[in-house]
């Protein structure tokens, strides 16, 4: 197994190791496309992005973004939008052009349409240098959940019952979380140069041990980052527990 383990102690720690994996990406190429994610493990890693920009360190002029995946059904002013996420997290506190950010567009109605649009155009940039993701407990990688194959393209996705659960604390009841996604496929997230995936916390030692330490299996959609070159995964203590 290729992947590069880094053990933090903590959350913080965890944090701001991904942010200078992320920072090192962009000043030795500073024209390079970041694949990003979304969710509360990378909050701490944009942060850490941000200082670096404020302190001087980092220039986002030339980068270009491209995100995972998005809530089906959202306008992008929605506060719960991924959309609205990444400028309120990261995009909005950098030098990063306005043109220069890309996510799929949950309130196209017309999945596939959108799904094949969003395909080309990560593929016309050439996939992400780096591809950050965080893992679900069930250890989906960005919506692609636990299935009976591993869907190689941009698609629309139903959400699992635990991934509504696991994301109803941001919206008033369970019932106002979206049921459907658009999310790169596993194909276009493995097409990524390199790929830096993040988990924190004891919920996450089950998908941890599962997805690097057991079999690949599209049940456990981000097992399938064992057959990649140059992965790194930063995980806390708790996160990898189960793995020692």
């Amino acid at each position: 197994m290729a992947v590069k383990i880094y053990v933090t102690k903590n959350y913080d720690e965890l944090s701001k190791v991904a942010a200078n994996i992320l920072a090192a990406k962009v000043v030795l190429k500073p024209d390079c496309v970041l694949g990003l994610a979304t969710g509360s493990t990378p909050i701490g890693t944009y942060k850490n992005l941000i200082k670096k920009y404020e302190d001087g360190d980092l220039d986002f002029s030339k980068v270009t973004t491209v995100n995972l995946d998005e809530y089906r059904g959202l306008e992008r002013t929605h506060d719960q939008s991924y959309y609205y996420f990444m400028h309120d997290n990261l995009f909005d506190h950098v030098n990063l052009r306005k043109d220069a950010s890309f996510l799929p567009d949950g309130s196209k109605p017309d999945a596939a349409k959108e799904c094949e649009a969003y395909e080309e155009k990560v593929a016309s940039l050439g996939y992400a240098d780096i591809q950050l993701l965080g893992i679900g407990r069930n250890g989906h990688i960005g919506f692609n959940e636990p299935c009976d194959e591993f869907i190689q393209k941009t698609h629309c996705v139903d959400l699992t019952e635990s991934t509504i659960e696991a994301n109803k604390r941001f919206f008033a009841s369970a019932n106002d979380v979206p049921k459907q996604a658009y999310t790169m496929g596993i194909g276009t997230i493995m097409n990524a140069k390199s790929i830096l995936i993040l988990a924190s916390g004891k919920d996450k030692a089950e998908a941890v041990k599962n997805s690097f330490f057991g079999p690949v299996t599209p049940q456990v959609p981000a097992s399938i980052l064992q057959f990649h070159q140059d992965v790194t995964l930063v995980v806390d203590e708790e996160a990898y527990s189960l793995c020692k």
